[in-house]
C-alpha cells in the first residue's frame, strides 16, 4: 500500500503527462473534479497547453452547483464549457433502472467525447477516486469503455486523501459535501419525474439551512426518509416541527428520520456489488 506522499507524486506525474497536450476535465464542481482541474491548469501553464472544464447542465443535479462551477473555473483560469442535456428523455433512465449510473455515464461522456473530437482532443479526465472502486459504481464500466482517464483512482487516492490534498492547494471545495445526482434519492424501478426531484432538492436545501452537513431525503412516494450524520440528530429534532411543516408543504405525508444516519449509497444495500460491478 503506497503512502500518501507517494500517491500524490504519482498523481502529479500522471496529470503532467495528460496535460502535455490540450485536455478536457469533466467538471462537476465537487472536490474531486476541482482538484483535478487545479492541477491540470497548473501543469498546462507550464506546458503551454489548454484545459477545458466541461460541465453538464442537467436537472438531475442541484441547480446551484453550476453557478459555483462557473466561479471556480474563473478562479482557476480554465475555459468553462457547458453542455445542456435532458437525461430522463435521452439516456434511458426514466424508470430508474439498477444500471442507471452506467447508462447515464455512457450518455454524458459520449457527449463530452463528441465535443472533444471537434477540438481534436484525445484526453478526457474525470474524478473517480480509489474509494469509488470498492462500492456500487456501474458508471465506472462506461468510463472504461469510452477510454476516459481517472487520475485520482489511478494514483490510488481515497476520498479522504483527495480532500487533504485539496486543502493543501487551498481549494474551497476541500470540505464540500458530496452532491450525487437526485435520482439516487429514489428506489430503483421508480418512475423518475423532475417535479419529484425538485421537491427533494428543496427539502434538502431547507434541512441544510439548519447547519447540517451531509443531508439526503430518500423519497418513497409520499414518504420522506431523512438521512443526516448521527451527530446531527439533536439539531434535526430541535427543529422537528419546522421540518415537518415544510416537508408536508412540499407534498410529503410521512416524515421519518433514519436511525442509522447518513450513509452514501444507502439505496444500493440490496445489490450484490461484486456481481453487479462485473
Amino acid at each position: 500500500m503506497c503512502d500518501y506522499s507517494v500517491k500524490k507524486e504519482q498523481l502529479l506525474l500522471k496529470i503532467n503527462e495528460y496535460a502535455g497536450q490540450n485536455v478536457i476535465v469533466a467538471f462537476s464542481g465537487g472536490v474531486d473534479s476541482t482538484l483535478l482541474l487545479k492541477i491540470a491548469c497548473d501543469m498546462a501553464k507550464k506546458e503551454g497547453t489548454k484545459v477545458y472544464a466541461v460541465s453538464i447542465q442537467t436537472r438531475l443535479h442541484p441547480m446551484g452547483e453550476m453557478e459555483e462551477a462557473k466561479k471556480t473555473c474563473q478562479e482557476l483560469e480554465a475555459e468553462h464549457v457547458v453542455i445542456s442535456i435532458d437525461e430522463l428523455k435521452e439516456a434511458g433512465i426514466m424508470n430508474n433502472p439498477v444500471n442507471r449510473c452506467y447508462l447515464c455515464k455512457k450518455f454524458l461522456f459520449s457527449k463530452i467525447k463528441d465535443f472533444a473530437s471537434k477540438l481534436e482532443i484525445s484526453r478526457i479526465l474525470e474524478g473517480t477516486n480509489e474509494d469509488d472502486l470498492h462500492v456500487y459504481r456501474p458508471g465506472i464500466k462506461a468510463l472504461k469503455e469510452l477510454g476516459i482517464k481517472s487520475p485520482l483512482a489511478e494514483a490510488g487516492l481515497t476520498k479522504a486523501e483527495v480532500r487533504n490534498l485539496a486543502s493543501e492547494y487551498g481549494l474551497k471545495t476541500a470540505s464540500k459535501p458530496s452532491a450525487p445526482c437526485l435520482a439516487t434519492r429514489f428506489p430503483y424501478g421508480t418512475e423518475l419525474a423532475y417535479e419529484d426531484m425538485e421537491r427533494v432538492e428543496k427539502g434538502e436545501a431547507y434541512l441544510k439551512s439548519f447547519g447540517l452537513y451531509n443531508v439526503r431525503i430518500r423519497a418513497y412516494g409520499k414518504t420522506a426518509r431523512i438521512e443526516v450524520d448521527v451527530a446531527s440528530f439533536a439539531k434535526v429534532l430541535a427543529h422537528k416541527q419546522d421540518i415537518i411543516t415544510y416537508l408536508k408543504e412540499l407534498g410529503f405525508i410521512y416524515i421519518t428520520l433514519d436511525l442509522e444516519g447518513f450513509r452514501s449509497g444507502s439505496m444500493d444495500v440490496e445489490i450484490n456489488v461484486s456481481e453487479a460491478c462485473k
